[in-house]
């Protein structure tokens, strides 16, 4: 067995951030976390079916990535755990929610359900819930934004594709083959790697014969970084500078954020792989908390108005409820449409 890797260090007072980009950034990570409780109870409730796999304790990652980007402009390409993604790209909670109950007023019209957001408004390329399945999509995505600039001479067309996947992933045909296309192609692509440690059930140390996965770029020539994904700046500071790197035609990055799911695997997995000992270590490390004390001992702010955002992001999400409640289900007779393109 590989030993626990150490947490990569971050010098916060290397990243100099505004008041008003803490807030928001908090504000993100709180929607997130809060969308996602939600989720459970309505699940338990019986409001929701299928499969719901919860993104709690990975908020850094989304918000560090994809706030580093341009959302509604760039492109993001999530997995089956996609909610806070859709999230963090814009797509509002009213529209997440009633995808969740499979009304026709959700981002997918009510067809694709928790594992398959899309939202074409936003830049989300969709949910997917085979592992890896994003990675090419994704590819091909960031290959649009380069043909059409360099080819067609659309100098609008700078558009950088963040592309996430769990530590499984990276242990999937597609991942190499799509990672060796776009180092040659010089792809304005980041690949995320959001190691949670387990894919389902199986320790990721057990899985790999390389588990450091940063250091699989190397073989493609591609930058590589590993980051503390708990950590929302330290996310966003390696997110900022790869997608630079991107947007000025220098090829794509692969970021390994080490990060942590405080649930099962979905809300039907027991929980029981997991060590107590290895749970308690990263409830710990709990990014929210770590990054509301950051504001409050920096003088960003006090516990007065991120309470104030916690009340604020609640009604968001009660008000997301009601309207999931009230919207109305998928009219049968459109059963066959959204099969195939409708033209404009």
């Amino acid at each position: 067995m590989v030993q626990e890797r150490t947490l990569p260090t971050f010098n916060a007072a290397t990243t100099q951030i505004t008041k008003e980009e803490g807030l928001r950034l908090y504000e993100d990570m709180v929607l997130g976390r809060l969308f996602e409780d939600k989720c459970a109870e309505m699940y338990y409730r019986g409001k929701m079916f299928g499969f719901v796999h919860l993104y709690n304790g990975q908020e850094a990652v989304s918000t560090g990535v994809i706030q580093a980007m341009r959302p509604g402009e760039d492109f993001v390409s999530s997995t089956y755990r996609d909610h806070v993604h859709a999230l963090s790209a814009g797509v509002p909670a009213r529209e997440v929610m009633a995808e969740l109950f499979g009304k026709a007023t959700g981002c997918s019209k009510g067809r694709g359900g928790s594992m398959h957001m899309f939202s074409a408004e936003h830049g989300l390329l969709g949910g997917y819930a085979f592992v890896a399945e994003g990675i090419p999509v994704a590819a091909g995505a960031a290959f649009t934004s380069k043909y059409r600039r360099e080819v067609m001479g659309d100098k609008n067309a700078d558009q950088v594709t963040a592309c996430f996947f769990g530590d499984g992933a990276a242990n999937n045909g597609q991942f190499f083959e799509t990672l060796n296309m776009a180092a040659l192609w010089k792809l304005p692509i980041i690949f995320v790697v959001e190691n949670n440690k387990w894919a389902i059930g199986m320790s990721h140390e057990r899985a790999t014969s390389q588990p450091e996965i940063y250091k699989k770029a190397s073989v493609f020539n591609m930058v590589g970084v590993e980051v503390d994904g708990m950590d929302v700046l330290a996310v966003r500071a390696v997110a900022q500078a790869a997608v630079a790197r991107a947007r000025a035609g220098e090829g794509p990055t692969l970021i390994e954020a080490l990060t942590y799911r405080f649930r099962g695997h979905s809300l039907a997995d027991p929980d029981e792989m997991r060590s107590k000992a290895e749970k308690e270590f990263w409830f710990s490390r709990d990014p929210i908390k770590k990054f509301a004390a950051y504001l409050i001992e920096q003088n960003l702010a006090d516990e007065a108005e991120l309470k104030a955002i916690d009340r604020k992001i609640q009604e968001v999400i009660d008000d997301a409820v009601k309207f999931a409640e009230s919207s109305p289900e998928p009219d049968p007779s459109e059963l066959y449409r959204f099969v195939f393109a409708e033209d404009e």
